[in-house]
Parts: C-alpha cells; structure tokens; sequence
C-alpha cells in the first residue's frame, strides 16, 4: 500500500503545472549571446588556450620523471624497473580517471572537474617529489595521472561545447597536439634538470608548480560551457526576477542513477570494445601509436646515451625532431580543413564520419616509414645521429595524422554514445601505453635496436589497412550496428 503523500501542515497538494515544457527554458534558436557558440572569440580563444595549456601540464607530468628513473631508484635502493612504475602508474592512473571525471562533467559541468582535477593532482605531484620511500612516490604519480585524467576526459567536450562542426576539428586539432608534445618535450626537460644541481625532486616540483598556476586560474577565470548547466543557471536568474518556481531547465530535472552511471561509463565501454569492430580495432590502432610514444621515452635516451654517447639532457634534444613532425602533422590535418568544411556545407551540415579518415591514408604508411628509418640508422654510431633524429620527424608526424583522425572519426561514428565511446577508447589505450615503458628498454637492449624497430614496424604495417578498411566499409559496419540502433 503506498504511502500517503502530504506537503506537511495540513496544506493540499497543489494542481499541476498545465504543462511542464513551457516551464522549460531554452535557447534562443539563432545568436543567443548566452550560448558558447555565440561566446565572442576573444572568450573562446582563452577558453581554449587556458584547457589545453592544462592538458600540456598534464601529459608533460607524465613524462618528464623518466629520465630521473636512474637517480631516484639508485636514491631509493630499488631496481630501474621498479623507479619505472612512477611513469607506468602515471599513465595507468590516466586509464581510471575517467570513471570520475567524465560522468561529473556530464552531471556539475565542465569547470570544477577541471579545475580540481588540475589543483588535486599538483598536490599529489608534490606528494611524489618529497616521497622518502619508492612506495610513495610511486602510489601519488598514480593518483596524480588518475587526477590528469580529467583534461583528457573534458577538454574535447569542453572544445565541443564552445565550437561547431565547422571549427570543431580544428580546436581538437590543436588539442591534439598538446597530448602528444606534452610527453616529447618533458625528456630534455626533465634530462636537464636531473643532471643538474636541482636533482631528480625538482622534476616534479616544477610540473606541479605549473598545475598549479593552471588550476588557480581556471578557478577564476574559467566559465562554465556545458549547455544544460547553462540553462539551469538561466531558469534560476528567470526564477529570481518572476518569482515563478515553476520555471526549470531540464537538467534540473536528472535523477542521478549509480546503476545507470556505472552502465554508461564503465560497463557500456568494455561491452562496445567486444562488440563493436570499428570500436575495437580503431582502439587498439590508437593505443599502439600511444603506447609508442611512452615506448620512445626509453627507447631515444638508450639510443643516443648507449649508442651515441649524448649526456642525460643533451640525449633528450633529439626528441624535438618527433615535436616537428607533430606540428606537420598537424598544419597538414588544418590543410584538409577546407576541404572539410567546403563537403559539410555540400552536405547540409551533417558530417560523414568517415570523412575523418583522410589524413589517416598518408599518417599510416609515413608513421611505419619512420619506425623502419630510426630502426635501421640507429643501431651503430658509425651511421651519424642526425639520420635517426630525421626519423623521427616521419614517426611525430604519423603518430598525429593517426591519432587524431581516428579519434574524431570515433566521435563522429558513435555521436549518441561519446561519452562511452571515448571512455572505452582512453581505457584501452591508456591501459596499453602503461606498459610499454616497462618492457621498451629490454626489448632494445636485447633484441638490438634494428630488430626490436623491425618488431614494430612490422606491427604498424600490419594495422595500416585499418582506416583503409573502415573508410570503406565503415558505412556498412555502422548499419548493422546493434549499439546505433
């Protein structure tokens, strides 16, 4: 028998609204200056510099330990393999992070997952530099790249917010670039300063420093973007000024599930990653380009330390040539844009996800080009350095014209499943790139750097047929797609 309702003090419930959606606020169809698509490009463009500038930080952090491995196990009285776990745990922590802040930026909005995320991780980043022991150095860089995770879970949706399909890609893009120069530029850096009078600490000192600068001023400045946290603050200044309680925005009217949570953001993704082919194997693509690059924090220093005999910070500088090859990777993905946007104009504004994949045709084969190069010229110091360091400018720029693409074209493929989608999609590659480092240098120190290439190489060659194939086929396989339907 159900309980009785009462409002309490003998008052009777009141009738109902006479309808609930024109209680409900909106948008203005054009030009509400309320929207972020209206934002003025001033706002947009510190938006966006401010978001991406953090996830630089973060991916940085995540590198920058690695050429203090040495110093800090020979500190600590442990084995190089165990100082590698403070990277691996990092990158690990980056697999968890998610499960967070994806659903809280969906529920609170943007800026406070953001933004704690950026001030929590500098505390734990600074826990790792006074560590007195390996454990606790090693258990902070997980917790600190679990709390990373959130540039990489809510900057894209952030970029989503402010801009539309027509500039979409070109602030991913830049987005894009951020992850990946982030790792680059931390070996020199960090090589650097381990070599100097600073010590292996100042490593981490310096990147939660800059956390927490990023932080603070997101605290300030930063606003809010998520459209339905926007509307609830819009129904609330009408509610103010109308003295109308019946005036809400539809988000104010979300029950929040654990059980539905968990669905979306933790069982849903590993159910698309086993059932879904374009999920999968794009997946797994993209996470052996990402596990490559954490594969290349071990693999240069003992190419250009063992082979060639570069010190600690000078053996880090070769890295700019994977830096270079970003950038070009990059300004080749924003020559295509035009072109893009010129066939989503053609096609009414709606976009073709396998229209994604363009840059993908020239990044695959460039990006196995590149491992076979860096393989077979630096092997022996008899062949100058120069030439694997030109390598790597075809290795940065395929890792760009790989990933980036087929991050969007999972975007665009699986749009009313993102959230799951990039969370299954930043599981799996974060969970591969976490293990890379633990094997990489072993793997060069045994089978030889021409042969442990060769290994690679062949296992990049293998997945080039990947975007060719769903370039193709994609249309096909999104048909019969049971989670699209």
């Amino acid at each position: 028998m159900s309980e009785k309702v009462s409002m309490g003090m003998g008052k009777p419930i009141p009738p109902s609204l006479p309808n609930p959606k024109h209680y409900t606020v909106e948008f203005d169809e054009t030009k509400d200056p309320m929207h972020p698509y209206n934002w003025k490009r001033s706002t947009k463009l510190f938006t966006s510099i401010l978001i991406c500038s953090g996830t630089f930080v973060v991916s940085f952090t995540s590198a920058i330990f690695a050429p203090a491995t040495k110093s800090a196990s020979k500190e600590f009285g442990v084995g190089i393999e165990v100082g590698t776990l403070a990277t691996t745990l990092y990158v690990l922590g980056f697999a968890s992070g998610p499960l967070i802040w994806a659903p809280w930026s969906e529920l609170q909005g943007r800026k406070w997952p953001l933004t704690l995320s950026m001030l929590i991780g500098g505390i734990f980043t600074i826990a790792s530099a006074t560590a007195k022991d390996v454990q606790t150095l090693i258990i902070c860089r997980f917790f600190a790249g679990m709390c990373g995770a959130g540039q990489l879970t809510v900057v894209p949706g952030v970029l989503a917010d402010i801009y539309d399909n027509t500039y979409r890609g070109v602030a991913i893009s830049l987005y894009a670039l951020t992850v990946f120069v982030g790792p680059f530029s931390a070996p020199f850096t960090g090589g650097f300063i381990a070599s100097s009078y600073l010590g292996w600490r100042w490593t981490l000192y310096i990147p939660a420093f800059l956390s927490f600068v990023n932080g603070g001023i997101s605290f300030f400045f930063l606003q809010e973007t998520y459209v339905p946290c926007l509307l609830v603050a819009k129904a609330a200044a009408i509610r103010r000024q109308t003295n109308n309680w019946g005036i809400h925005a539809e988000h104010e009217m979300l029950e929040v599930d654990m059980k539905d949570l968990i669905d979306k953001y933790f069982t849903r993704p590993l159910r698309l990653l086993m059932t879904e082919p374009i999920i999968l194997l794009v997946s797994l693509y993209m996470s052996f380009i990402y596990g490559l690059v954490y594969c290349l924090l071990e693999a240069y220093p003992y190419v250009f330390q063992e082979i060639y005999h570069f010190n600690l910070g000078v053996s880090g500088l070769p890295f700019i040539g994977l830096i270079l090859g970003q950038v070009l990777g990059v300004s080749y993905i924003l020559s295509q844009h035009t072109t893009y946007a010129k066939r989503l104009a053609e096609n009414k504004n709606v976009p073709v996800p396998e229209w994604r994949l363009a840059p993908t045709l020239l990044g695959a084969p460039v990006f196995t080009i590149g491992i076979f190069w860096f393989g077979w010229t630096a092997f022996t110091p008899q062949i100058h350095w120069a030439l694997p360091t030109v390598a790597g400018i075809c290795v940065g720029f395929g890792v760009l014209c790989v990933f980036l693409p087929c991050f969007n074209y999972l975007v665009d493929a699986y749009l009313p499943l993102a959230a799951s989608t990039v969370a299954a999609n930043i599981m799996l590659r974060s969970s591969v790139a976490a293990g890379f480092p633990l094997f990489s240098r072993q793997m060069f120190e045994n089978m030889g750097v021409q042969w442990a290439c060769t290994l690679l190489g062949c296992l990049a060659a293998v997945m080039i047929p990947i975007p060719f194939t769903f370039r193709t086929y994609g249309p096909w396989l999104r048909r019969k797609s049971k989670a699209l339907q």
